[in-house]
């Protein structure tokens, strides 16, 4: 079983599909039961990172995935399901974040840098990926620079460039993908991004 988090913010339905058409089985639930529960863990996301915080909080929800995460499950995060992993984000003030992942989660800036200002935020549309960890399970059958579909203003930045799986150029060289022991997670959207994106959630759902 494949639970996908409902926390308030997110294309669920299309995450959802993405790993039903490989034939596994998913759920979407709020429920903290169903996360204690599931094999795997999916965190998808779009939107403000206090919103989102304060979601999984009102639902009781931040204790039992921190909890799956311990427990050694595959956990899946996407987009702001990333950033939510790590310690604190600058969107809108400071604010915390569920501090799995020690880094802070930061907004593009490119002011006073000329060769960067006709780049638009978000960061939105088709952009490429540098494989840095090649023994990444979940980028079987996803080529070194393959195309993935990003929306985002805001990037992480690990403390440990260890958990770093794939970086993407945007102005700056940021990381679009960490893997840390059973904790994946993309800035990109995978289930978004046709054939490879696809491939991702085919890897996730065949751990």
């Amino acid at each position: 079983m494949i639970t996908v988090v409902d926390y308030g913010m997110g294309n669920l339905r299309s995450v959802e599909k993405g790993f039903e058409r490989f034939g596994f089985e998913v759920k979407i639930s709020d429920n903290p039961n169903d996360i204690k529960h599931t094999d795997k863990l999916v965190l998808p996301g779009v939107g403000a990172f206090k919103d989102a915080m304060v979601g999984l909080r009102q639902r009781g929800l931040k204790e039992s995935i921190v909890d799956f995460i311990h427990s050694g499950k595959p956990f899946l995060g996407i987009c702001l399901g990333l950033q939510l992993l790590f310690s604190k984000s600058y969107e809108d003030g400071e604010h915390a974040g569920l501090d799995i992942i020690p880094g802070k989660v930061i907004r593009f800036d490119f002011s006073g840098k000329q060769e960067n200002e006709k780049l638009k935020i978000p960061h939105m549309g088709w952009n490429q990926i540098d494989i840095v960890r090649q023994d990444n399970p979940l980028l079987k059958n996803v080529p070194r620079h393959a195309y993935m579909y990003f929306v985002h203003s805001y990037y992480v930045c690990p403390e440990d460039v260890d958990v770093v799986a794939t970086e993407t150029e945007y102005g700056v060289r940021f990381t679009s993908m960490v893997w840390h022991r059973n904790i994946f997670a993309t800035q990109f959207h995978p289930e978004k991004s046709q054939q490879h994106g696809l491939a991702i959630l085919e890897n996730f759902g065949n751990l």
